[in-house]
């Protein structure tokens, strides 16, 4: 399997979590939220302080905060959330003409 896999079904989960909490927001704002959501999360990385680095040692901290910036993340996080955005789109266009 891709090692960005696991990068892009972390975005999609951040969005339903992000869908959730602000269920009537339009999808492009739950979209930037969960884009700023992960890039603030990967961009964390590159703050090598003693507590956060031993923070990131710990189970919760490995895969909460990460352990290290990589541009290939950026992109996974990007696709992973356009993906749920355009399904989201899709699928409610889709119950919409349905119900009509």
């Amino acid at each position: 399997m891709p090692l960005w896999i696991g990068d892009f079904l972390y975005a999609v989960m951040i969005y339903f979590l992000v869908r959730i909490f602000l269920p009537f927001k339009k999808a492009f704002l739950i979209f930037l939220i969960s884009l700023l959501i992960c890039y603030g999360i990967e961009f964390l990385q590159l703050y090598q302080a003693d507590w956060i680095t031993e923070l990131r040692k710990t189970l919760f901290g490995r895969y909460v905060l990460g352990q290290g910036f990589l541009w290939s993340d950026i992109l996974a996080y990007t696709f992973g959330i356009l993906t749920v955005l355009i399904t989201e789109k899709i699928t409610l266009s889709y119950f919409n003409q349905k119900s009509v």
